[in-house]
């Protein structure tokens, strides 16, 4: 989580540029990457999608990644 965050202000540009796509300040970005902070969840989507880095890679607790449903494996594919 904190790995996929550092990852996306280093593709938006920096604390700085972070904080002004995010309407925080900059100190704010510092403190979720220093001290390990998870990101607020009102501003995973905006860095997935500046960024393309997943909302699960950045909060994967609000966004679990999806189980395939049950019985999937197994349907037979369609003729």
């Amino acid at each position: 989580m904190a790995d996929a965050l550092a990852s996306a202000v280093r593709i938006i540009g920096g604390q700085g540029a972070t904080a002004r796509l995010l309407g925080v300040a900059q100190p704010s970005v510092w403190r979720w990457i220093a001290r390990a902070k998870p990101l607020p969840a009102e501003h995973v989507l905006a860095v997935e999608a500046a960024t393309g880095i997943s909302r699960h890679d950045l909060r994967p607790d609000l966004y679990p990644r999806e189980a395939p449903a049950a019985g999937a494996t197994d349907l037979e594919p369609a003729r």
